[in-house]
């Protein structure tokens, strides 16, 4: 990644999440600071709509993958609710980019960490100023470089509490780390307090040669900007490594699926995914 500004990625959602709220009905996540936050209008989102090659707009036009965004933000905003309303007060957002749950939190006594790369973090506080949006007292920004610190270091001077239960949201993240580090983040959460839960998403390995070609296409436009792909996990893999951890309430949908599920039959997304996209899944777990 850029280490002036935000990840190329982070940017791509964010756009993709704005344009969602204007373009698509019916909507399936509701997000009124994402435009606000990126600092652009309606009609400059919906010019970014109309077909480019441009990667900040191919993530708005490309109307699967916007709906898949905003079909994970939904879900994992939906687990963060349930877990709240058992009585959890911790929310841990890994990856956090230009999320915005933080500033739409309504509670006063749920505390927010934000972990990400210092870049990306002091480039959204700009932002957030630019934008006028408050830096709520419930909010604490926990940067890492994990070339030279562990999250587990990051979040303990932060006045994240171990003892207590969380929930953490790893969206957009996993891909781009080697299967040891996934897994080390995985050992991490799993070690927190009971009850504890984390929603994450993966890319599973293509199956054919056609998709693995498209697969393999992805992950060098990737790696052309500075962020490679470094792992795919069959859901058997996933599985396997949270049950050992001691996880066993396991959700895990695929792309398409999960769209789906949200559109609750009113609308179709039309047509077949993209390739590059129909890997990947979303997974929910707890213990």
């Amino acid at each position: 990644m850029d280490n002036d500004g935000p990840s190329r990625t982070a940017l791509i959602t964010a756009y993709a999440r704005a344009y969602h709220q204007i373009a698509d009905r019916p909507q399936i996540f509701t997000d009124p600071l994402a435009a606000r936050l990126l600092g652009v209008t309606a009609e400059e989102l919906a010019e970014l709509g109309t077909s480019t090659t441009d990667h900040l707009g191919a993530g708005a036009s490309d109307r699967f993958r916007r709906l898949f965004f905003a079909a994970r933000a939904r879900f994992a905003e939906d687990a963060v609710a349930a877990a709240i309303a058992a009585g959890v007060r911790q929310v841990v957002i890994l990856g956090a980019g230009l999320d915005t749950f933080a500033y739409r939190n309504p509670l006063p006594d749920l505390r927010v960490f934000e972990v990400d790369h210092p870049a990306t973090q002091a480039w959204k506080r700009e932002r957030l100023t630019t934008a006028g949006i408050d830096h709520p007292e419930t909010l604490t920004f926990v940067p890492v470089d994990f070339e030279t610190q562990t999250l587990a270091a990051g979040l303990e001077s932060s006045g994240f509490e171990r003892t207590d239960p969380a929930v953490f949201v790893w969206l957009g993240v996993v891909f781009y780390l080697t299967p040891n580090a996934a897994h080390a983040t995985l050992e991490y959460i799993a070690g927190q307090a009971q009850p504890v839960e984390v929603v994450f998403d993966y890319l599973q390995p293509a199956n054919s040669d056609e998709d693995r070609a498209h697969q393999q296409q992805r992950a060098d436009r990737l790696a052309g900007v500075g962020e490679p792909v470094f792992s795919y996990f069959t859901p058997d893999d996933i599985a396997a490594q949270l049950r050992t951890l001691g996880f066993t309430d396991l959700e895990d949908h695929s792309a398409p699926d999960l769209v789906t599920g949200y559109l609750d039959g009113s609308a179709r997304f039309g047509g077949e995914p993209p390739r590059a996209l129909r890997a990947i899944r979303i997974l929910r777990a707890s213990r």
